[in-house]
């Protein structure tokens, strides 16, 4: 098992120190740095930093959103970081969802799946550049041929040569036919909420995964002798999932509780969010679910915890800095200790 850092997207402010973080998580043995966005800080300006200032770790998006680039601008800023990097990028991608694409991007959130296999095949055919890049697909058209079109555009090959033929790319998922699609097209999946103990629940949709695949599963790391204000962060980011990231009748999250079997608890987080109770929403995500998708409390029963991590599926642990979340220099070096 493998250890990354997981910076997340800036909240009102830059992310404090995240270069210095970074370096001591290279120093300290971990494979991967992960940044993401949402709809504020971008997640490739603060990896070309972090490039500049390491020289080993990989450089994850986790996740870049598929609608803020066409698939060639996202080649084009993925084989330029890629060559400054000496080739340790990682693309993880994710579908976002409809509050974002349809509010902040002002696209439609139609059929994500042939959205994300279109995306995909033509991200492939740039870094690859083996031939001019054209596809004929439903919602991605190269050269472009519908209305107002002035029939001037003809496939084209990249000016620069990428670094590599084929650049590592990881699928943000939820839903059982988006995580096989990662297992069927993808180098890797990144799951947001995942327990050690309930993976059996992806096993139809994992069922045809590479042996190379990589799960890179976000995991937060808080020590603390006081178990309830480790979870307690946890607790609040799932509240704001269920509750804010999301309509009320069309939220991922939720429904992948459901599938993890706290169904009827996720509801009630959710109606006491919508209702405005936003503290006691957080306090009715149940302990049980933290607890299992997290490593929290005294050392050693992060340690006993961790047995069980090492045990499944799992290939990299995201230790998380984002949202709530501040993980020490301290944490990072034990929790480094126990993995690398």
């Amino acid at each position: 098992m493998k250890l990354g850092l997981h910076l997340g997207y800036w909240q009102k402010n830059p992310t404090d120190r995240f270069v210095e973080l970074a370096q001591k998580a290279e120093a300290f043995g971990f494979d991967s740095v992960f940044t993401a966005e949402a709809y504020g800080s971008d997640c490739f300006t603060p990896l070309a930093a972090i490039a500049v200032s390491t020289s080993k770790i990989r450089l994850c998006t986790g996740v870049m959103q598929i609608s803020a680039r066409t698939p060639v601008c996202a080649a084009m800023t993925a084989l330029t970081l890629d060559h400054i990097s000496n080739g340790r990028l990682c693309l993880g991608v994710g579908v976002s969802g409809p509050q974002v694409v349809e509010g902040w991007y002002g696209q439609q959130f139609k059929r994500p799946l042939e959205r994300t296999r279109e995306w995909l095949d033509i991200f492939q055919q740039v870094i690859a550049r083996e031939a001019p890049v054209a596809l004929d697909g439903a919602q991605y058209k190269l050269p472009y041929d519908g209305p107002n079109n002035l029939h001037l555009g003809k496939p084209l090959k990249s000016i620069t040569h990428p670094l590599r033929k084929k650049i590592p790319v990881f699928l943000g998922a939820e839903g059982p036919k988006n995580i096989a699609l990662a297992a069927e097209r993808f180098d890797g999946w990144m799951p947001i909420f995942v327990s050690p103990y309930r993976m059996n629940i992806f096993d139809a949709s994992l069922a045809n995964k590479p042996d190379d695949f990589e799960i890179n599963a976000m995991v937060n790391c808080i020590v603390s002798d006081n178990l309830a204000d480790a979870m307690y962060p946890g607790k609040m980011t799932m509240a704001m999932y269920l509750g804010g990231m999301g309509a009320k009748h069309e939220n991922f999250h939720k429904n992948l509780m459901d599938r993890m079997g706290f169904g009827d608890e996720a509801q009630k987080v959710q109606d006491l969010w919508y209702a405005g109770k936003h503290e006691e929403s957080i306090n009715a995500v149940p302990d049980a679910l933290v607890d299992e998708i997290s490593l929290l409390g005294p050392k050693e029963r992060i340690r006993e915890r961790l047995q069980d991590w090492k045990k499944s599926d799992v290939t990299t642990l995201m230790i998380g800095h984002a949202d709530n979340f501040d993980v020490s220099v301290e944490t990072m070096e034990f929790i480094a200790g126990e993995v690398v």
